[in-house]
């Protein structure tokens, strides 16, 4: 009995693509940071998604807390309750799906945004090239959080409004690194007999450019979710994000203004900010054995 090999071209790529995955995952699976990282993520998203299921979402009203003013942890509250008598933990829990959410949304922005100006200005160039190389630098030397701040007071207090602020201010850094791999592609032979055999810019960057910067893609944008859920808290923090829903942020600018820094209330800072660090280092242990799948030099430093 034979087995029956792929030949038409479309097979022959889903297979290289699969030994592609398989080799990756390989190299991943050696970094013994990624894999705490990726376990300490997963458990942070378990968390998230549960939410609904482990604490009832009217645990989040005002008019239903029955809890005391900053109670400190006891058997009914393992967190404590804020200044209306919830749940801290309950805060947390559900505070961690929005902070989440708004982080994974405005870096996919942001790296859609970078990757397409990247793309097309590295292998375009001309002067829409040098246009789009100077907007992005003209990006990555405003400081991002008083931009932020700035366009937030302009646009108004909303979800969407802080997801499209922290995406443009995100953007750049993705266009230059994915810039400079598309001109290092261009340059190899396969893009010169593409382009003898009539491939239109269409073509070339789909079929051949796009595929060759996706996994620099994938490990920037590791890196650049936990800088966006900094940029939510800290604007959060200081009470430019959205007043109607609760993220981490909030719960720290509610805490904040409450004083619970004077009453000594711990229970209420320590667990959002604990959240965000841990959800941050996740992201990063992750971003750097990514880095190392991808460039096999920093394997011996991150393993």
């Amino acid at each position: 009995m034979t087995t029956s090999t792929p030949t038409s071209p479309r097979a022959l790529r889903r297979a290289r693509r699969r030994q592609s995955f398989a080799r990756s995952w390989a190299a991943y699976r050696a970094q013994r940071t990624g894999m705490i990282g990726l376990v300490l993520l997963g458990a942070i998203v378990l968390l998230a998604l549960a939410a609904p299921v482990l604490v009832d979402e009217s645990a989040l009203s005002v008019t239903q807390a029955t809890g005391g003013r900053m109670e400190p942890p006891s058997a009914e509250y393992p967190l404590g309750t804020d200044e209306v008598g919830r749940s801290v933990l309950a805060l947390t829990l559900w505070g961690s799906r929005l902070s989440l959410l708004i982080g994974l949304t405005a870096t996919v922005v942001a790296i859609v945004i970078g990757t397409a100006v990247g793309v097309t200005s590295g292998h375009v160039g001309g002067w829409y090239g040098w246009i789009a190389l100077r907007v992005s630098d003209w990006f990555m030397v405003l400081p991002s959080l008083v931009v932020a701040i700035a366009l937030l007071a302009v646009l108004g207090r909303s979800m969407a409004t802080t997801i499209l602020v922290i995406a443009l201010v995100s953007w750049s850094g993705t266009t230059r690194l994915v810039r400079a791999q598309t001109l290092t592609v261009q340059s190899r032979p396969y893009l010169e007999r593409a382009r003898a055999l009539g491939a239109g810019h269409w073509h070339q960057m789909t079929k051949h450019l796009l595929p060759n910067v996706l996994p620099l893609v994938l490990a920037s944008a590791t890196l650049l979710v936990p800088s966006a859920i900094l940029m939510e808290s800290s604007l959060a923090w200081l009470g430019l994000g959205d007043p109607n829903v609760v993220s981490w942020g909030s719960i720290l600018n509610r805490a904040s203004d409450n004083g619970a820094v004077s009453a000594h209330a711990w229970w209420y800072l320590l667990p959002p900010g604990l959240a965000i660090l841990l959800v941050v280092l996740a992201f990063m242990m992750c971003g750097r054995a990514l880095e190392a799948v991808f460039n096999p030099r920093l394997r011996g430093e991150s393993a």
